[in-house]
C-alpha cells in the first residue's frame, strides 16, 4: 500500500493546465507537486495565453468527439486564460485522452517549468525533514524534484497507519521546524 504525505512548496503548484484537475497526469500519479521535469523555463516563456486557449478549446472539442461529456472551458476571476476541469481518467476514457492530450501537452510543460521553478529552493528543506522522519522510523523517501514527500510502498503498513497515526504526528511534531516557511500539507496524503 502507498502512503503519501504531500507538500505543496506555494499555492497552486499543483494545477497543470490552465487551471486543469490532477487528472492529466493519469492514474496513478502523485497528487500535487508532481511534476515530471521534463519541460524547460523558455517552454513557459513560449506559450502565449491566446495559444493557451486555444490548445484548452482545441482539447475540449476533441474530448467530446470522443464521447467525453465536459463542461465548457471558463475564466476564472485572478487566473490567465482559460481553465477547464479534467475528467477523471478512466478505461472508458483513455482513448479519448490517447487521442486529446497533445492539444494540452504545451499547457501542462509550462505550468510544469513553473512548478519545477517553484519547488527548487524549497528542496534542501524538504530534504532535511524527510531525514528526520526516517530518524522518527517513518520510512519517507527523500522529496521529488517537485517537492512531493512520500512514504512510497513500505510492507506491513496497513490502511489505518498514515499521517494521522501517533508514530506519524509525533515524528512531524518532531520535525516540522525542517519545513520552509510556507510550505503547507495540501491534505490530500493517507
Amino acid at each position: 500500500m502507498r502512503h503519501r504525505i504531500v507538500v505543496a512548496v506555494v499555492a497552486g503548484v499543483a494545477v497543470l493546465a490552465a487551471g486543469c484537475s490532477s487528472a492529466a497526469r493519469g492514474p496513478g500519479s502523485a497528487p500535487v507537486a508532481s511534476l515530471s521535469g521534463h519541460a524547460t523555463a523558455s517552454a513557459a516563456r513560449a506559450l502565449t495565453t491566446e495559444q493557451g486557449d486555444q490548445n484548452i478549446l482545441s482539447f475540449t472539442r476533441c474530448m467530446r468527439r470522443h464521447g467525453v461529456q465536459m463542461s465548457d472551458p471558463v475564466h476564472h476571476p485572478g487566473h490567465a486564460g482559460l481553465s477547464i476541469d479534467m475528467p477523471s481518467r478512466s478505461p472508458e476514457n483513455n482513448a479519448a485522452y490517447a487521442a486529446c492530450i497533445h492539444f494540452i501537452q504545451a499547457n501542462i510543460e509550462a505550468k510544469q517549468a513553473g512548478a519545477a521553478a517553484q519547488a527548487a529552493p524549497h528542496l534542501a528543506a524538504l530534504t532535511r525533514y524527510a531525514q528526520c522522519m526516517r530518524s522518527h522510523d517513518i520510512n519517507m523517501l527523500d522529496p521529488t524534484q517537485l517537492g512531493e514527500l512520500n512514504l512510497g510502498h513500505v510492507p506491513g503498513i496497513t490502511s489505518d497507519f498514515g499521517r494521522y497515526s501517533p508514530q506519524f504526528r509525533a515524528a512531524d511534531a518532531a520535525c516540522k521546524h525542517f519545513l520552509p516557511a510556507g510550505v503547507r500539507d495540501d491534505g490530500t496524503g493517507p
